[in-house]
């Protein structure tokens, strides 16, 4: 028995509220930052220069200034500034490729290395403790480079 035009309307038009629904849903589960997130720089101790595998944002007394590779740096400086963290009891296996973040925060002479996994979205501070990014915050935290300055 082959199906009407106006059953496969209704098929079709099921099928596109289903997708509607399970894309709101996973919206809704990955846009929320945990209530136990906190920031890793506020007023206390704001950020002051940082460094991602060799790319750097630096403030200065006119502002953010960034490396002339990076073509996102209004967005990058707020993505590191307002960055919430959930601390991990357990240290995680990440899988994918570390990468070496140096951290200067205001006031403080001294550098810190962390530890980022992007694929994994976790930190590892200099005294071992490690730290969950939100799905949600992770894909600003990567500076988005000028291809035509790299080659």
């Amino acid at each position: 028995m082959a199906l009407t035009r106006k059953q496969w309307n209704n098929i079709i038009i099921l099928a596109c509220i289903f997708i509607i629904a399970v894309l709101t849903f996973m919206d809704k589960k990955t846009h929320n930052v945990p209530s136990d997130a906190q920031l890793l720089f506020d007023d206390n101790a704001p950020l002051a220069q940082l460094q991602l595998d060799g790319v750097w944002l630096h403030k200065q007394a006119s502002g953010w200034e960034c490396d002339p590779l990076v073509l996102n740096c209004t967005q990058w400086v707020k993505a590191w500034q307002g960055l919430r963290v959930s601390p991990l009891s357990e240290a995680p296996q990440p899988t994918g490729k570390p990468q070496e973040l140096v951290i200067q925060i205001a006031e403080i002479r001294q550098s810190q290395r962390w530890i980022y996994f992007p694929e994994d979205g976790v930190l590892k501070s200099p005294a071992g403790n490690w730290y969950l990014v939100p799905p949600s915050l992770r894909a600003d935290l990567q500076p988005i480079l000028d291809a035509k300055s790299t080659s």
